[in-house]
């Protein structure tokens, strides 16, 4: 049996033999205006190529805060297979799909993922700690990323791009979704070092629908971070 990124059953259609599937994510049951993205996975490539259980979180979240999100500019880092960015741009914002500017396939996957959802995001390489032009481009209100707090050696860098984005944009967020083995006790040291403070923390248990809290494990944390001055 197929099992969907949140570890439910899911409807999942293996277009080639080198396992790239396509399944299908539910936001909305019972509500006139729910649907359903469709994600294009590779089971046999690197981490970024099918939908971590983080990534599902983060997306039934911008779901059910759709209203924040209508006519904003969001940015998804480390987006990978982009499923709480598309649920940004099918809820009425203005999306920015990124991930390190080095995976190519990554950031191929994530045109044909726009293209079969018919959602129409911008798509672009940023690396985390490189300051290249454009990145200056980006001025969001939300900053989105799951499981982006995966490897400690990226911390820095990650956080030093956040901050920069909000330093761009006065009054956005960075919201993200992490297990956590990241350890929030060193998140908290980086958030004081880059000049960050913590608005909001959850457990994702706490607002994920029972049919998909059934089906997840571990202990997947959601955290809005802010500029500590505003």
């Amino acid at each position: 049996m197929e099992v969907g990124g949140d570890g439910s059953p899911s409807n999942k259609s293996v277009i080639r033999r080198n396992m790239i599937t396509v399944s299908n994510h539910r936001f909305g049951d019972g509500h006139s205006d729910g649907f359903t993205i469709e994600i294009v996975e590779n089971m046999k490539e690197e981490y970024g190529m099918f939908v971590w259980p983080c990534s599902v979180a983060l997306a039934e979240y911008v779901w059910q805060q759709r209203s924040r999100f209508e006519g904003k500019t969001v940015v998804e880092l480390g987006a990978g297979t982009s499923l709480p960015g598309l649920v940004a741009s099918k809820v009425g914002a203005n999306v920015v799909l990124t991930d390190n500017a080095d995976r190519l396939e990554v950031l191929d996957n994530m045109r044909k993922t726009c293209e079969l959802n018919k959602l129409d995001c911008r798509i672009l390489g940023v690396t985390w700690g490189e300051w290249d032009e454009p990145k200056f481009t980006l001025v969001p209100h939300i900053v989105l990323g799951a499981d982006v707090l995966y490897d400690s050696n990226d911390f820095d860098n990650l956080f030093a791009t956040v901050t920069f984005m909000l330093q761009s944009s006065p009054g956005s967020v960075f919201i993200t979704t992490y297990h956590n083995r990241s350890g929030h006790h060193l998140i908290e040291l980086l958030m004081v070092k880059w000049g960050l403070k913590c608005t909001k923390l959850l457990d994702a248990f706490s607002f994920m629908p029972s049919p998909k809290a059934a089906n997840m494990q571990g202990n997947i944390q959601l955290v809005e971070i802010a500029l500590k001055d505003q």
